[in-house]
């Protein structure tokens, strides 16, 4: 793969998303792949693609609590986004690559990097039944999820469209998951909390020693001398403004959110 780097730092979920299928929009264009960090300018709850929320989550308390909601374009549960480093892979899909192969291919690039940084995270090898009635996306780790002491340190998902690919996820800087079963109707799914790299780490875990492990490893990945070689602004990552807008216009529209 042809990578580059890109960090668009925070800003709000509609905008995060958009920006996500935009690069997957440049990848079919360009044949290059980008690697993005990013983080969210407020507390947001996402939904995954197919995601019941209608049914399962109180607008009303979501939002006197000052959190923002987004639909992601990705499938999943729901996951609470604050205090975390998010990433997103889009790429030029490989004719033959099935979804699990691709998938586990960047696990290992993305473990490559918490064990640079002294974290000794794995790939989960149990598969738990989750029930979609209320169960968030970091109750418990499924198989290939990478987990720290049995608990999921990261969730991810990954969507193909058009011969592209997105693989997002968020890598948990601390643990506000928990935070979800006060947004919830009826009954939701209690697991023990999910791990985060403060616990790991203490005050070392911050967003830029996790983003400059990911660059490294993914300029490893592109066989270069320095990282900071692939690094693209971003206004030329973003430079096909109709495909933005166009998403944007999606993730900003409670229709998407709320359609389910």
């Amino acid at each position: 793969m042809r990578w580059r780097l890109l960090d668009t730092g925070a800003r709000d979920g509609a905008w995060n998303m958009a920006v996500d299928v935009a690069l997957m929009a440049r990848a079919r264009r360009t044949d290059e792949s980008v690697f993005r960090v990013y983080a969210w300018d407020r507390p947001t709850l996402s939904f995954g693609r197919h995601e019941a929320a209608c049914a399962h989550y109180d607008v009303a308390a979501i939002r006197e609590a000052g959190v923002a909601t987004v639909r992601r374009p990705t499938g999943g549960r729901a996951l609470l986004h604050h205090r975390e480093v998010t990433y997103s892979i889009t790429a030029p899909m490989d004719a033959g690559v099935p979804l699990g192969a691709s998938v586990r291919r960047f696990n290992q690039m993305l473990l490559r990097a918490l064990r640079q940084l002294g974290v000794p995270a794995v790939e989960a090898s149990e598969t738990h039944e989750m029930r979609p009635e209320g169960a968030a996306c970091f109750a418990l780790p499924s198989a290939g999820e990478l987990s720290l002491a049995g608990r999921k340190l990261v969730g991810s998902a990954q969507v193909r469209q058009d011969g592209a690919l997105l693989q997002h996820g968020s890598i948990l800087l601390d643990d506000d998951q928990g935070r979800i079963a006060g947004f919830t109707i009826g009954a939701y799914v209690s697991a023990a909390p999910a791990a985060s790299l403060r616990t790991e780490l203490g005050a070392a875990a911050s967003y830029e020693t996790v983003r400059d492990a990911l660059f490294a490893v993914i300029g490893a990945e592109a066989g270069a001398l320095s990282p900071e070689a692939l690094v693209i602004p971003p206004e030329s990552a973003l430079s096909d403004a109709d495909a933005l807008d166009d998403a944007l216009a999606q993730f900003r529209d409670p229709a998407w959110t709320w359609r389910r």
